[in-house]
């Protein structure tokens, strides 16, 4: 069975996160701060952590940094108080998966678990990629077109990376901000735009005319292959 851990001090909301997890087939342990949460962490071997930012004892960015500089990699959704972008930012900096704004809606939170979990049990990524005459290699960070290298900056690597990693599906601006930059500020997804175009100056055969990396008018981009 799919343990989650929820660590939130609120106990009815904990109560009604518990619940509705447990109803849709997780086994679910919770705790009231975060210095327990973090041993629970460590000693249950959660599959995916629900972690408020807000706790006694020790914050959730303190949890999520223990964690993370222990080398754990399990995937963490954090909870925060509407309006509180900067700590939406620093929560994802830190190495969260994802993040959902209190108040929350109940399913909106239950997809976004199943969407974390479904992600991290997928099969690993394979190391070489390719569509039309490029060549992706992810280990060693390289591109080739046609069997010439292609210098990439390391945040265009990562943009293709992303797109890639959807296979195909269409990723609006903002995942691809919280994926490739940390960032979930639509003020900034021009950003975003202006790597695109890079990409596609350097890998496109015709950027004016892109064949592989396409815009999705009003929603994002995706990768053609």
């Amino acid at each position: 069975m799919t343990r989650v851990l929820v660590v939130e001090d609120n106990r009815d909301l904990a109560f009604g996160l518990q619940t509705n997890l447990e109803v849709e087939g997780y086994e679910v342990r919770v705790d009231g701060d975060g210095r327990q949460g973090l041993a629970t962490a460590r000693e249950w071997s959660p599959d995916l952590i629900v972690l408020d930012l807000m706790l006694p004892e020790m914050d959730g960015f303190r949890v999520l940094e223990e964690l993370r500089s222990g080398g754990s990699s399990v995937p963490v959704l954090i909870l925060t108080a509407r309006g509180e972008e900067e700590d939406k930012v620093s929560g994802l900096k830190l190495g969260a998966d994802d993040y959902v704004t209190k108040p929350f809606g109940l399913l909106e939170l239950l997809a976004r678990v199943e969407a974390l979990l479904r992600r991290t049990t997928n099969s690993p990524e394979p190391e070489v990629e390719s569509f039309g005459e490029i060549e992706v290699r992810r280990n060693s960070r390289t591109v080739l077109r046609d069997g010439e290298s292609v210098e990439l900056t390391p945040k265009e690597f990562d943009l293709l990376s992303a797109l890639l990693s959807h296979g195909g599906a269409v990723v609006s601006r903002l995942d691809l901000m919280r994926e490739v930059w940390g960032y979930s500020a639509a003020v900034v997804s021009r950003t975003v735009d202006t790597h695109i175009a890079e990409l596609r100056r350097k890998l496109e055969i015709d950027p004016a005319q892109p064949r592989h990396i396409l815009t999705v008018r009003k929603v994002g981009y995706r990768l053609e292959r």
